[in-house]
């Protein structure tokens, strides 16, 4: 399939137009936010910060205003909400991905306001000393995941069994709290950034030291979470078990940059792109597609095997640093391709048609930011011909 000019450049103007109309006020803030649209009525601190810094380039104060969103509601003991929604801020779990000290370093960088900076350097302290004093209940450096909705994985089998929703009390349930590698790769990312953001304000003291917290979780992370002889990153329970489903676990540990190029080139060639587990013909899947546990039919709102817009949202952190652009490109186009194929903006993908799958989310704004930071990158309005 050849990408038409016009047909990408009529999709990126609705796009646009549609991330404007997701633009709307939340909580007790005063300054409208993007919201994730398609039937999702708020702001989630998995992902609104990072599409906030995607649609920046077109508008600044929509990518400042969805990382302070959260730093207005952040509670007095340093919590931060997992979701804002019209009315009220929501603290039932923790719910992060994408660190919100890296998307708001990077929006510092976009719009150079030193006091946004302070601002987000002070609550994402705050927010990390939460974290450390309330979801490392085992001692190992690690952030532990509690209940489903930690990790946003929305009907994953790797969290289908767990209580609903958890904050600073871990619920009764065996094998629980589990050492959660992705949560523990936010948590280093988060610290990596707070890094570079002590160093832009000039505490070099502080600047190392948070250098050196990320490092540590680093080390605990593949200490505990790895196994070498799998080459994969799972949660281990409280028995030392890993919890054995190949999923984007290991998408989210590389987003943040835990593994060496030698360690990653392994990873990557065994599992990201075989196209029997993650390179499938519109990757990534949620759940390797040779697992087990992937979940046949695919069901709306599913982690348990769809391509999803937010992990395709999430490449480019990625690819770009380990140096595989070429294969990024050839991701996109498969991404841009689909996008501009279906009549919406929607959320989820077939890993072998590129097929949305039917739903009432129709105006997704992840869905919307990845066409217009694909296109972008792909230089595909400045006439750049891609087929596939």
């Amino acid at each position: 399939m050849i990408l038409q000019a016009e047909s990408v450049r009529n999709k990126y103007a609705a796009a646009l137009q549609g991330l404007a109309a997701n633009c709307k006020l939340a909580g007790a803030y005063s300054h409208p936010v993007l919201f994730e649209g398609g039937g999702y009525d708020g702001i989630w601190l998995e992902c609104g910060p990072l599409e906030g810094l995607v649609y920046g380039k077109h508008a600044p104060d929509i990518a400042r205003a969805c990382h302070e969103v959260f730093f207005h509601h952040q509670r007095e003991d340093g919590c931060l909400p997992f979701v804002i929604k019209a009315d009220k801020p929501r603290y039932a779990a923790i719910q992060m991905v994408v660190p919100i000290a890296a998307t708001a370093y990077e929006t510092f960088e976009q719009i150079q306001d030193e006091a946004f900076l302070l601002l987000a350097y002070d609550a994402c302290c705050r927010w990390d000393a939460w974290l450390a004093r309330n979801r490392d209940t085992r001692g190992t450096g690690l952030c532990e995941l509690f209940c489903q909705w930690d990790t946003g994985h929305d009907a994953s089998p790797r969290i289908k069994t767990l209580p609903v929703a958890a904050l600073d009390t871990c619920p009764r349930h065996d094998g629980l709290p589990y050492l959660a590698p992705d949560l523990s790769a936010t948590v280093h990312g988060g610290r990596t950034a707070l890094a570079k953001m002590a160093g832009s304000l000039g505490k070099s003291d502080e600047a190392a030291d948070w250098a050196g917290k990320a490092e540590k979780t680093r080390l605990a992370i593949l200490k505990h979470c790895y196994d070498p002889e799998d080459d994969c990153f799972y949660d281990v329970d409280t028995d030392g078990n890993f919890i054995r489903i190949r999923s984007d676990i290991i998408s989210r540990v590389l987003g943040e940059h835990v593994v060496d190029q030698h360690m990653f080139d392994r990873i990557y060639e065994r599992h990201i792109r075989n196209p029997r587990r993650f390179w499938t013909p519109y990757p990534l899947p949620s759940i390797a597609a040779d697992d087990p546990a992937f979940v046949k039919p695919i069901p709306q709102n599913s982690w348990g095997g769809a391509s999803q817009a937010l992990t395709a949202l999430r490449a480019p952190r990625w690819f770009e640093h380990y140096g595989r652009s070429e294969d990024l490109k050839e991701l996109m186009t498969k991404w841009v391709g689909a996008i501009v194929a279906s009549p919406h903006f929607m959320q989820q993908i077939d890993p072998w048609t590129g097929v949305f799958t039917e739903s009432k989310c129709q105006t997704y704004s992840p869905a919307m930011c990845v066409l217009i930071d694909f296109v972008d990158r792909l230089g595909l309005l400045q006439g750049v011909s891609v087929g596939y």
